[in-house]
Parts: structure tokens; C-alpha cells; sequence
């Protein structure tokens, strides 16, 4: 029988952990976070709704349950300070490979392996982006370290508000996904592609999403399965367009859904989502206008943040939370 939990989080060249950049306590991961970085600001990214239910926030701690390689740990993430974030097993420490890969999913996650200086730099002299970098500084690209996961998402948010957007993850996650118990409390588990690509649309209605976005749910699992879609075959040597143009070609990905995944998963710089609704309101909000910008006034303003394309989009969504 097939291990649904075994998710190997792969070390893509942009994200690679250092050996130098964590410490292996057993019990406590310690890494260390390159400034600037604030995990206020992250956590604050990461409360935005609370209908979310693939992690639990409690004042200043990050709990979640992370799949890999067969095991589920439970962790707490704290930061005592900004130089560093603990990673602390809420059970028994696992083996020394589950560590090491609970290392590399939280260090992807928040996206520690990306520098903000140049970022900064550029963004001082940019109209819509020097406020945002000084009241937010130190946030990161919160990811989505897991591909199947990162699609869904994508998928699920497709025409729809945020709000219904997180009930309809909630509904796939608890009908599919797994459930952690420890001490007394639920964690949830994103699907895995395994589950979801034996599926019918019939096994998703009570999910109340349309008959196509389930269709294209099933799809992109099957994908997965069958190996012809992975992090590894988008990456292929960081060619954003290339990855685009290969997501594009699945059923029911279309640009915004290829770019919001290369953004968030993939961790391209260029990806740029730039028929995205939050970004066009964002944009409004900064300008002070009430008319929606055009792609070519987008593509003007956005001219001088070339590799920087997902951060700049990243802070200003910002304004919108």
C-alpha cells in the first residue's frame, strides 16, 4: 500500500539549507534567520484569517503538523529574538532525516534563504513600494512549501473572495486530509496528491466547489502521482517563463494560478501574478484612486523591479490585511 505521508521536501537550489544555518538539538531545531527579518511581521501574515486550519496561532507561537517522510511531527515555532527561530518537537524527538527535513520545510516556508538588502534598496526609490518596506519590514514571502498543496490553493481561489476561499480549503482539508491528535489538540494535514487523484468529482460535491474546479483538483493530483509534475521538472534551472508556460498547459491552470504557484512554491523572484485582484486594489489603495489600474499601467510602474516581481507583490498585498 502506498504511504500517502511520505513528502520529501526536495532542496531546490534557491532554498537550500546551509548546514551552517541551523542546529540540530534533537528535540529543538535552531535556525538561524539572516536580517532583516521579523517574525512578528510573518505571524502577523499567517493570522490574516481565522478560518485557517493548517496551523494554530496562540499569542506569539506557531503550531503546526508537518508531513515527512512517513512521520507527522508536531512543532511549536517561536523566536526569542529576530536572529533566529526555534523549532520545538511537541512529542518525541523523530528520527535525524525527519528532522532534518522539518529543518528545510520551515526554513522554506519562510523563505529564510532570500536576502531583502537589494530588495530594499530598490524599493526606498519606488512610489508604491517605499511605504511598504518601512512599515513592514522584515517580512518575508510566507511559501507553501508542498507543490500538491500550493496548486490547490491556486486552484481554490480561483474567482472567489478570500473569506470563501479558506472555507472551501477547511471543507477539502477536513474531509480528506489527516487529523494529529496531541495533548488534547487537532492538527489538520493538507491532502495528499495520492488521496485526491483516486477521487471522482461525485467524491468532492459535499465540498460545494464548482464541477470544474474539482475536475481540475483530481487533474493536477494525478499529475503528481504519475510524475509529471514536480518541483523539480518546474525548476529547471530557474526559468521562469518556462515553468509558466509549463503549468499553463494543465487543465485549469491559467496565468495568475501559474505565477501565484511559482511565487509561493517555487520561490521564482520573477514570478509576477499581474492580473491579480489583490494586487490591482493594493495598487488603488497606495495611488489613492478608485479606478482599477491597467496592465500597461502596471507593467510601467512594476518597470524597475525586475527579479523582485513576487516580493513587490508580496508587500503590497500587505496594505490589504
Amino acid at each position: 500500500m502506498m504511504n500517502t505521508n511520505k513528502r520529501i521536501y526536495t532542496e531546490l537550489p534557491r532554498q537550500c539549507l546551509p548546514a551552517n544555518a541551523w542546529v540540530d538539538n534533537k528535540k529543538e531545531l535552531i535556525l538561524h534567520t539572516e536580517q532583516p527579518f521579523s517574525f512578528s511581521q510573518n505571524l502577523h501574515y499567517l493570522s490574516r484569517s481565522n478560518n485557517e486550519c493548517l496551523y494554530q496561532i496562540e499569542g506569539d507561537r506557531l503550531y503546526k503538523a508537518i508531513p515527512v517522510d512517513g512521520d507527522i511531527p508536531v512543532v511549536e515555532i517561536r523566536a526569542d529574538d529576530d536572529g533566529q527561530l526555534s523549532v520545538r518537537f511537541l512529542g518525541d524527538a523523530p528520527p535525524p532525516n525527519v528532522r532534518a527535513q522539518v529543518a528545510q520545510y520551515v526554513y522554506d516556508w519562510f523563505d529564510l534563504g532570500t536576502n531583502l538588502t537589494k530588495f530594499y534598496d530598490l524599493a526606498q526609490n519606488d512610489a508604491l513600494l517605499k511605504n511598504a518596506v518601512a512599515s513592514y519590514y522584515g517580512l518575508k514571502n510566507m511559501g507553501i512549501p508542498d507543490l500538491f498543496e500550493a496548486m490547490s490553493w491556486g486552484i481554490i481561489g480561483q474567482q472567489i473572495n478570500l473569506t470563501y476561499a479558506y472555507t472551501l480549503k477547511r471543507r477539502l482539508v477536513e474531509s480528506f486530509g489527516q487529523r494529529v491528535e496531541h495533548a488534547g489538540r487537532t492538527f489538520w494535514v493538507h491532502p495528499a496528491p495520492q488521496v485526491i487523484a483516486e477521487l471522482t468529482v461525485q467524491d468532492l460535491e459535499a465540498l460545494r466547489m464548482t464541477t470544474k474546479k474539482c475536475e481540475y483538483l483530481i487533474g493536477v493530483a494525478q499529475l503528481i502521482v504519475e510524475g509529471k509534475l514536480s518541483k523539480e521538472l518546474l525548476w529547471d534551472g530557474g526559468d521562469c517563463k518556462k515553468a509558466e508556460k509549463k503549468l499553463i498547459s494543465i487543465r485549469g491552470i491559467g496565468p495568475w494560478t501559474a505565477n501565484y504557484v511559482l511565487m509561493r512554491c517555487l520561490r521564482m523572484p520573477s514570478a509576477f501574478p499581474i492580473d491579480d485582484v489583490g494586487l490591482h486594489n493594493a495598487i488603488k489603495y497606495v495611488q489613492g484612486t478608485e479606478t482599477k489600474p491597467t496592465k500597461a499601467e502596471i507593467l510601467a510602474l512594476s518597470s524597475s523591479w525586475t527579479g523582485w516581481e513576487s516580493y513587490a507583490t508580496f508587500y503590497l498585498w500587505r496594505f490589504l490585511y
